[in-house]
């Protein structure tokens, strides 16, 4: 794994937009939320500011111009460089060739899903997956919003198919999981501490 100059997440998602034009930070963040891309990446005014400041400082991207539109203030569009082009690059075939060990919160919750006793487990695994519904039904139809009607290519939205096959997954073993808590065959210990057969 190479140890990059700037690694947050958010700054890929700048180089990416710079792939397809020159833009200033606005349009970025509201090119970023258009496309439902804030669930993919914690995008913040600040942290995007400092996200482009730093690409700049390391020579990843560049001030192509200043521009001013009414009353509003000045902004400053940004491209890509020769440098900033090669890091990106690298950095999505690194990402998309190397399995990283992430640690989800809901993983880490599961492990003592033990304590909160078969009934409560049931029922909060039961809440989680009418949530999981939810979001589910919500990105199938932003995933139809946009790719469906031709608005952007399936390409550009391609992470929204995966996001959908985790949420799909997540869901199916919840469900699994919490009918198996209710019909009894996850077992949980007697309250003396001793296990059912």
């Amino acid at each position: 794994m190479v140890r990059r100059k700037v690694a947050n997440t958010l700054a890929l998602a700048v180089l990416g937009l710079l792939q397809e034009k020159s833009m200033h930070p606005y349009e970025m963040a509201s090119t970023l939320r258009e496309r439902g891309k804030d669930s993919s990446f914690k995008i913040t005014t600040g942290s995007l500011y400092d996200t482009v400041a730093a690409l700049v400082r390391h020579e990843w991207i560049t001030p192509v111009e200043t521009v001013k539109d009414g009353r509003r203030p000045e902004r400053t569009v940004y491209t890509t460089t020769e440098t900033g082009q090669q890091e990106f690059v690298s950095w999505v075939d690194e990402l998309i060739r190397t399995p990283v060990v992430e640690y989800p919160k809901f993983l880490a919750a599961v492990s003592y899903l033990g304590a909160l006793g078969p009934e409560r487990a049931a029922d909060a695994l039961g809440e989680r997956a009418g949530q999981l519904e939810l979001q589910i039904t919500e990105a199938r139809q932003m995933m139809a919003d946009t790719v469906g009607s031709g608005l952007l290519p399936r390409l550009f939205m391609i992470e929204g198919e995966y996001g959908l096959h985790v949420l799909a997954a997540e869901l199916e073993w919840t469900v699994r999981t919490r009918d198996e808590i209710r019909d009894g065959t996850l077992t949980w210990p007697a309250a003396d501490g001793t296990w059912s057969a």
